[in-house]
């Protein structure tokens, strides 16, 4: 959405060492200093506003440790979330964030994303223990002191959280030690279709609030589903549908599920023990049941469709993330602009029903898709990047539903960061005093204003 501007120079260090001395050069000299990651960011982040250098870190690419039993490992910022994922493979551990694109883990840290799975696992504010970070002036600073990746700290100031969703405005991140997790058992995902907005977004806050521990909640618009069904060649009904997924044990799975209320079949017939299965999911799956509270059938919930196979559940979560792409193809030629806010879940039906409505009155082509588990969603608009009336329209109903967002005591981002095209949002959103902060900490470590400049303030 924010049109690219080249820098003046690229370079490609390969160690911290080469980073530190590019820095020191730079910032001696005046020049803007842009860091780059893969450059799948939203917000403008990488725009060379003002010219400079950028320092594209995609050829430092090692995982430089990893700690199986305590649960971390320590990767460069080449390294992305499905390489690191293929790396960890036969450990038994995963790192569960995925914003979707297969971003560099360390761009991931410095914008805070998350994405489906952050309602059981996380964001990266969650799952960062420490950072190696690159000062304006040349300077290595470990944030959490060299080699440490421990769980939890009380000493001192939370560096490493000041560098997680800094955007590149304080220092460049050469390492990230992350937390990993443990590879879930058995996993379980659905699709259920719903009449309306209304019900859909009930369910999921019912279904958080009866404590289901689920590990993702997207939710999907009847335009999105349409998208994504001829997109990805699914055959899902097109209606406004939450696409679920479980993990755990099959004993705990068993439990989720009749928590969540989806009968195995979506049909009213009573709960029967399964029987032993070699297949640990195939004896949760082979008998329909019901259990005795139906969250989503009670809201109209509909046309279950189960994928207990690796190659089911893979389709569907393909489709999923290729929304963006799907809803594009509703209007070859056209580009995306991605809003991103998020509510307190008790908000949650109460502002998407009314985007749902603004969407429709602006005459703005668009969907919606969220990761409502957390109470972030995405209106994704289509609009002729030639036209400046439809991009003002565009730009106009993304600060309305900002400020939307805000009124409800929400945040005018989730997930995607402030970069360009935030920055008034961020001063209504902390007001003037937690600017001012920001800027003060911001100019004591980057007295010039070099970092990335033109971002967050």
């Amino acid at each position: 959405m924010h049109r690219c501007q080249a820098p003046d120079a690229v370079v490609w260090p390969q160690n911290v060492d080469q980073v530190s001395r590019l820095t020191a050069l730079c910032y001696s000299h005046g020049v803007p200093i842009i860091p780059f990651g893969t450059g799948t960011g939203l917000e403008g982040g990488v725009c060379a506003v003002q010219g400079g250098v950028c320092i594209n870190l995609t050829h430092m690419d090692q995982v430089l440790a990893l700690n199986p039993e305590d649960f971390s490992v320590v990767v460069q910022p080449g390294v992305t979330r499905k390489t690191l994922n293929t790396h960890l493979r036969d450990t038994g551990l995963w790192f569960p964030v995925d914003p979707g694109a297969d971003a560099s883990l360390c761009g991931m840290a410095a914008t805070g994303a998350s994405g489906t799975n952050a309602v059981r696992y996380g964001t990266m504010r969650e799952n960062v223990l420490n950072l190696e970070v690159v000062l304006p002036s040349g300077q290595v600073l470990h944030t959490a002191g060299p080699g440490r990746h421990f769980r939890k700290s009380a000493a001192g100031y939370n560096l490493t959280g000041l560098f997680v969703g800094s955007e590149g405005t304080l220092g460049l991140i050469t390492a990230a030690t992350l937390r990993l997790h443990p590879a879930p058992e058995a996993t379980l995902a659905a699709t259920c279709a719903f009449p309306s907005v209304q019900a859909a977004v009930d369910s999921t806050v019912q279904i958080l609030q009866a404590a289901v521990p689920v590990a993702r909640i997207e939710f999907l618009d009847d335009v999105a589903m349409a998208a994504c069904s001829r997109h990805g060649k699914l055959s899902c009904l097109v209606a406004p549908t939450l696409f679920l997924e479980f993990h755990g044990s099959q004993q705990a799975l068993a439990e989720q599920l009749q928590r969540a209320g989806a009968g195995a079949a979506g049909e009213g017939r009573g709960w029967q023990e399964a029987p032993p299965s070699p297949d640990p999911m195939e004896g949760l799956l082979s008998t329909p049941w019901q259990p005795t509270e139906e969250i989503t059938q009670h809201n109209g919930g509909s046309h279950f469709a189960w994928a207990k196979e690796a190659e089911e559940r893979s389709r569907l979560w393909t489709a999923r993330h290729n929304a963006w792409y799907a809803i594009l193809a509703l209007r070859p030629g056209s580009k995306g602009y991605s809003t991103d806010v998020c509510v307190p879940i008790s908000r949650l039906p109460e502002i998407l029903v009314q985007t749902k409505e603004d969407l429709k009155t602006s005459g703005l082509t668009g969907a919606i898709v969220g990761h409502v588990g957390d109470g972030n969603f995405h209106c994704i608009l289509v609009v002729d990047p030639e036209d400046p009336e439809e991009l003002h329209r565009a730009e106009a109903f993304a600060q309305q539903l900002g400020r939307r967002a805000l009124a409800l005591h929400g945040t005018c981002t989730g997930e995607h960061g402030i970069g360009l095209g935030k920055r008034q949002l961020l001063q209504e959103e902390v007001g003037a005093v937690g600017v001012e902060t920001m800027r003060q900490l911001k100019a004591t470590l980057d007295p010039q204003g070099l970092m990335n400049p033109g971002k967050v303030l």
